[in-house]
């Protein structure tokens, strides 16, 4: 769907894959994590679609799912997989299914940048001068993993050192964190929680359903509730980037912030 300015609603595509993930790149054009159809398309400004990512080592994605761009226009993505485990293809050598982190150079060009140092990674944002990689990791089915936010410094190539992973911050044993978002002045958004109990793997006694806003070291500076589950995304819009969107339980929420967002499309804010 696309939402204009004056509140029009329309189809933008369809079917769509069971589009998760979206971001507009820097050259205006749509990319979108395809879920059901497990890949990664960019879609052109002349509506064509070009699928820059649907298998790696031979194998199929899981479910693509959430996206971020750093500053080479290289894009990173996370493939876990919700609900059935059915007809997963992507292991280790071990045999041992991945639920990580991909990078794609140029469309069919991918590298795995995270296996196993993310238990099932989601929301996904590389920082500003490509310094950081933050990673959502929300396994949200199993007892006894984590609900976090993590960082890892990113070299220059694009990979991750995985020695230098960092919690930033911590769900316990609730929801745990999805999309991922950064103000111009650093300050990391991040759509989580639940305000209604989901029993016998996620309580809601502590972190309700909204946004967390976190210092770039997580020290929590404000949470923005929202009265639906799930909150699952936001994303920084309106003329001067002023406005955060955010999506929960399939309805669209808008809330006034004091200092614009960063997106891919104007690099250098």
């Amino acid at each position: 769907m696309r939402r204009t300015a004056d509140g029009q609603v329309k189809v933008f595509r369809e079917p769509s894959g069971n589009a998760n993930g979206l971001l507009i790149d820097p050259e205006g054009r749509l990319v979108a994590c395809e879920a059901s159809n497990r890949r990664v398309t960019r879609t052109e400004r002349d509506g064509t679609v070009t699928v820059l990512a649907d298998r790696f080592d031979g194998h199929r994605f899981n479910q693509p799912n959430d996206l971020t761009i750093d500053s080479k226009g290289r894009i990173y993505f996370s493939d876990p997989r919700y609900g059935s485990r059915e007809g997963m293809e992507m292991v280790d050598a071990q045999g041992r299914t991945v639920e990580g982190v991909y990078r794609i150079d140029g469309p069919g060009k991918v590298s795995r940048v995270i296996t196993h140092e993310i238990d099932r990674a989601n929301g996904v944002l590389v920082s500003p001068g490509d310094e950081f990689l933050y990673v959502a990791d929300n396994n949200n089915n199993t007892h006894g993993v984590k609900r976090a936010l993590f960082r890892f410094n990113l070299r220059p190539d694009g990979s991750i050192d995985p020695q230098s992973r960092k919690l930033i911050f911590d769900w316990g044993d609730g929801r745990g964190p999805d999309g991922i978002k950064m103000d111009q002045m650093g300050r990391l958004y991040v759509a989580g929680g639940t305000t209604k109990p989901n029993p016998p793997f996620e309580t809601a006694d502590k972190f309700k359903g909204g946004v967390y806003v976190l210092s770039p070291a997580g020290k929590l500076l404000e949470f923005i509730p929202v009265p639906v589950d799930e909150v699952t995304n936001c994303a920084f819009g309106g003329a001067d980037l002023k406005t955060l969107f955010i999506t929960a339980g399939g309805t669209l929420w808008s809330v006034p912030v004091t200092t614009p967002g960063r997106v891919p499309y104007q690099r250098g804010k």
